[in-house]
């Protein structure tokens, strides 16, 4: 990578954070899918678990990252222990966004859907995004302007249905108030598909930048979360916007997210799923 004079990337080497990404998997994740010690899974907050997995994949691609950019890395872990480093995020000029273990609930159940992310961010906004799906191998990149990738492949989104129930979606309701809650619980039957998702963003963004997802709706957004897959979808043509209708940005750490196909279905299934007050 390098910086111009004005503190500026003018060029980011892609597949070395891909390699980054592939190695903290390789050494730490893969050797210990369904294979966890006693010991190596811990909670670390009502309902959320972490494992020894997470914590040294981390570790490495934080050393990893910094060789390359040495500039302030925000990884889920090291925000769980200390987050004041969140405050860090609308301030920084770059950032590196970490989730060394999307999924890791699934990942010690023994299910595949878990994934490996990063994201770099300049002044709030993500302008490049890595996810590696260890359990298969592929790799996902984007750069702001310039595409979305898999495994050297251009994705492009197409269009979604305009009927709601040909729509094939996601909502993930652990996080929603109750009333909100209750209403998606509701309006479920009015679309073809309307589950509860992987439960792993870095599995989800795909599907819908793939188009196997035409919808995934979610309350919490942290930046590690959510930064590299929406701008893999928005890169492959998708759609991803607050419930007002303001674009995705990292360093907003307000609750709401639907991402979409396209605009119109993001519309669609918002007067579905959001406008019922």
């Amino acid at each position: 990578m390098r910086i111009d004079g004005v503190d500026r990337i003018d060029h980011i080497d892609m597949e070395a954070v891909t390699a980054v990404l592939r190695e903290a998997a390789e050494t730490a994740i893969l050797p210990r899918y369904r294979a966890l010690a006693d010991g190596d899974v811990t909670e670390k907050s009502p309902g959320e678990v972490v494992t020894v997995a997470d914590r040294e994949a981390e570790a490495l691609i934080t050393r990893r990252l910094r060789a390359l950019l040495d500039v302030p890395v925000i990884g889920e872990e090291a925000a769980a222990e200390n987050p004041a480093l969140l405050a860090a995020l609308p301030k920084a000029r770059y950032a590196w966004l970490v989730d060394p273990l999307d999924g890791t609930a699934n990942f010690v159940a023994g299910r595949p859907s878990y994934a490996v992310m990063a994201a770099l961010v300049r002044q709030g906004e993500t302008v490049a995004a890595w996810i590696v799906h260890p359990a298969t191998g592929v790799g996902y990149t984007a750069e702001k302007g310039s595409g979305a990738w898999r495994d050297g492949v251009r994705l492009r989104r197409g269009p979604a249905s305009a009927d709601p129930a040909a729509l094939r979606g996601a909502a993930f309701t652990r996080f929603l108030p109750d009333a909100a809650r209750a209403h998606v619980e509701a309006a479920r039957s009015r679309f073809a598909d309307a589950g509860l998702g992987t439960k792993a963003a870095g599995v989800d963004y795909p599907q819908l930048a793939e188009g196997t997802l035409d919808f995934s709706l979610y309350q919490r957004t942290l930046p590690w979360d959510h930064a590299p897959g929406t701008l893999l979808l928005t890169e492959a043509g998708g759609t991803a916007a607050r419930h007002d209708g303001i674009p995705y940005r990292p360093a907003d750490d307000r609750l709401g997210l639907l991402a979409a196909a396209d605009p119109r279905c993001w519309q669609t299934v918002h007067d579905i799923l959001i406008n019922f007050a």
